[in-house]
């Protein structure tokens, strides 16, 4: 988050997993924070989160599971579910 100068706002004092992440991300152990990936332009973020996926995607399974769907869809243009 920080090629992208997001702000950074006071994180949970109490959340058992931030001495783990500020070590492995070099960040301050006493000092949680935390970033709103909210703030970051949603084009970009759908790129972040799609490029994160990936690799994990059964592209024929996909396909299949998407296929039915066309059929169906509501012709709005939009998402069924959105």
């Amino acid at each position: 988050m920080r090629a992208y100068r997001l702000p950074a706002a006071k994180g949970k004092s109490g959340d058992p997993r931030w001495p783990g992440f500020a070590r492995r991300y070099g960040l301050a152990p006493a000092r949680p924070v935390q970033w709103e990936v909210e703030a970051l332009d949603p084009a970009e973020l759908q790129r972040l989160v799609l490029s994160a996926v990936d690799p994990y995607i059964a592209r024929r399974v996909l396909a299949q599971q998407i296929a039915p769907g066309r059929r169906t869809a509501p012709r709005s243009g939009r998402h069924p579910g959105g």
